[in-house]
């Protein structure tokens, strides 16, 4: 068994490059698989018009300025 990373063998530094390779590919996958794909690739801009003047109160009485 090699403790070092310098005094490794060329089998045991193939056997890390594919470890990485593969781990790579698996973060790859899930970072695609997790994607949000609701509407698809197209994007939409909520346009919202001006209209009549609107109050927002917590109370039931009417207030006039």
């Amino acid at each position: 068994m090699n403790h070092s990373i310098y005094s490794a063998d060329r089998m045991t530094h193939l056997k890390i490059v594919v470890v990485a390779l593969f781990a790579g590919v698996l973060v790859a996958g899930f970072g695609i698989s997790a994607r949000n794909t609701d509407d698809g690739y197209t994007q939409t801009a909520k346009v919202m018009k001006a209209g009549k003047p609107v109050v927002v109160t917590s109370s039931t009485n009417s207030m006039v300025r």
